[in-house]
């Protein structure tokens, strides 16, 4: 059962440096909501000094702890399955939020096919925007999982669809996200998950948004920087957008992208870029659990009366913008 307020769901590793400085500007926006809230911090295991910290200092926290490291999707997942409120935001440990934050994000609720809504990322330090809304497109049989783009000329009354909602801050509908099961734990330790989330929403009729007068500030992957190393990073990367592609391409669409691994696996092992085969192994190698996460959603699809399939999505994006004036990057 879940109520009408915001449940605040934080994964943490390490945080120490960042959570004094990222939870006093999330309980001011909570508070000028206006709403019942709570905040969930998921900690992952932490070795420094975090959870003692914040049950010293913020006792209201509510803190979930695991016994050993397991990554992003099964942290925040602890998280998400504890909350109780209508609204669940998932916020990055790193990420800071302006006082009016909530504000423009709660009318998008007021349609029922909502699924979520991230809002502008801007630099820790400047005004730069990091993320917006997510433009989609495709590099052969490929779904390229980056690329931003806004309105030339923003306004408070509009609607922009965003291929997926940034894992560092997204308002998503706890009941859908509940239906959803959280994230895939497939794509653990980090990366494209929160792309995979987005797309299963959206194939099954609902929609994520971008609002531009929703900000928040973000230190770029200070956690994962500091956690693994680049060719580890990478590897990880690459695989998780082949389980991506694996779950969600049907068709003759999944046969030339199956097609397209052997020529982009080539050109990098010419230039030496030795992590995409240990990306390609790792996938291979889990093909199971791969179909068994395709299987699982094409269950879960019986709830709707037609599953989108990617290019659907992406008409439906593209389409809403044909004949408007957008920035990209």
């Amino acid at each position: 059962m879940s109520y009408k307020g915001i449940s605040v769901v934080i994964p943490n590793y390490n945080g120490i440096a960042l959570l004094p400085k990222i939870l006093p500007s999330l309980f001011e926006a909570l508070t000028f909501s206006a709403l019942p809230y709570e905040v969930i911090i998921s900690d992952d295991c932490s070795k420094d000094n975090s959870v003692s910290f914040l049950q010293e200092t913020f006792p209201q926290v509510h803190i979930i702890i695991n016994e050993e490291n397991k990554g992003f999707s099964p942290t925040i997942n602890k998280g998400i399955f504890a909350a109780c409120y209508d609204y669940v935001l998932l916020l990055n440990s790193d990420v800071i939020l302006t006082e009016n934050y909530f504000i423009p994000l709660l009318r998008y609720f007021d349609k029922p096919d909502t699924f979520g809504v991230m809002g502008r990322i801007i630099g820790w330090d400047d005004d730069i925007i990091q993320d917006a809304a997510k433009f989609p497109s495709f590099h052969g049989a490929k779904i390229k999982t980056t690329g931003n783009y806004f309105l030339k000329m923003p306004g408070e009354h509009d609607w922009l669809y965003s291929m997926y909602l940034s894992g560092a801050n997204a308002l998503i509908d706890r009941k859908k996200l509940m239906i959803l099961n959280g994230f895939d734990e497939i794509f653990a330790p980090f990366y494209v998950e929160d792309f995979e989330l987005s797309l299963r929403a959206w194939k099954l009729g609902w929609k994520c948004y971008y609002e531009h007068f929703a900000i928040c500030r973000h230190k770029v992957s200070v956690t994962i920087k500091t956690k693994s190393s680049k060719n580890f990073v990478n590897t990880v990367y690459y695989r998780n957008k082949m389980y991506l592609h694996a779950i969600h391409l049907s068709g003759s669409r999944r046969f030339f992208w199956y097609l397209q691994l052997l020529p982009e696996t080539l050109i990098r092992l010419l230039t030496l870029r030795f992590y995409y085969l240990d990306a390609l192994s790792m996938f291979l190698m889990n093909k199971k659990a791969v179909q068994k996460s395709r299987e699982q959603f094409f269950k879960l699809a019986k709830i709707s009366e037609k599953i989108l399939s990617v290019k659907e999505v992406v008409n439906i994006i593209r389409d809403s913008i044909a004949k408007k004036n957008i920035n990209r990057f």
